[in-house]
């Protein structure tokens, strides 16, 4: 199945590190992180793990819950979690799917063949509370996320859905915002009162809205 954005996150059920799930009631209403690794006792992905884990608090106050997957039994799953920990210096509390049946990794496409006929490559995607797929990102397996940009990320999609405006190249968050051109000048004077410069008429400014 190959998923597009704004495509539906498709729901299903799995055996995790804390147990069986179902993604859906997993997410509620909450924004979700879904992320594939090659494997377990990989040490890029030990990595990634445990950073994930260390960002847990900013996760948090997104209203995001995280959700991890790999094509290895759940006690592979659990041992590898110590690890982790040791290494990493950190607790991971998060889920670890156990898709040793490979039925989650071919439901979303983590799979690709040409890379490895087994091992998932690094996909991620950021699901709204509607269900909706927001961010595909994949990386090859000998490279590790950014999950410094996955927030930043999801800090754009949270404020372009509340505040109707788009973030600019290389914005973080505090930085100015762009009005789009949906909104004629005049209305943006009216909608945002910290003021809009304008660069070109298709190219306006104004302070980010929440802060």
């Amino acid at each position: 199945m190959s998923i597009k954005l704004g495509d539906t996150a498709p729901n299903f059920q799995a055996v995790s590190s804390l147990g069986d799930i179902n993604f859906y009631d997993y997410l509620g209403d909450s924004w979700g992180i879904l992320f594939s690794h090659p494997a377990d006792y990989t040490p890029v992905c030990t990595t990634e793990l445990g950073y994930t884990s260390k960002l847990q608090a900013e996760f948090a106050e997104r209203g995001t819950k995280v959700i991890a997957l790999s094509v290895d039994e759940v006690e592979d799953h659990q041992n590898w979690i110590k690890d982790i920990n040791e290494t990493q210096d950190t607790h991971v509390a998060f889920p670890i799917i156990a898709d040793k049946d490979k039925k989650v990794s071919e439901l979303y496409d983590f799979i690709h063949p040409n890379a490895s006929a087994t091992a998932t490559v690094r996909s991620l995607l950021i699901i709204d509370p509607a269900k909706k797929v927001r961010l595909i990102i994949t990386y090859p397996a000998s490279t590790g996320r950014n999950f410094n940009e996955i927030l930043r990320v999801l800090d754009s999609l949270q404020l372009t859905d509340t505040h109707h405006v788009a973030t600019p190249v290389n914005w973080e968050y505090g930085d100015d915002v762009i009005i789009p051109p949906a909104i004629s000048t005049e209305e943006a004077r009216e909608k945002f009162p910290k003021g809009v410069t304008v660069i070109k008429p298709y190219l306006r400014y104004t302070p980010q809205p929440n802060t």
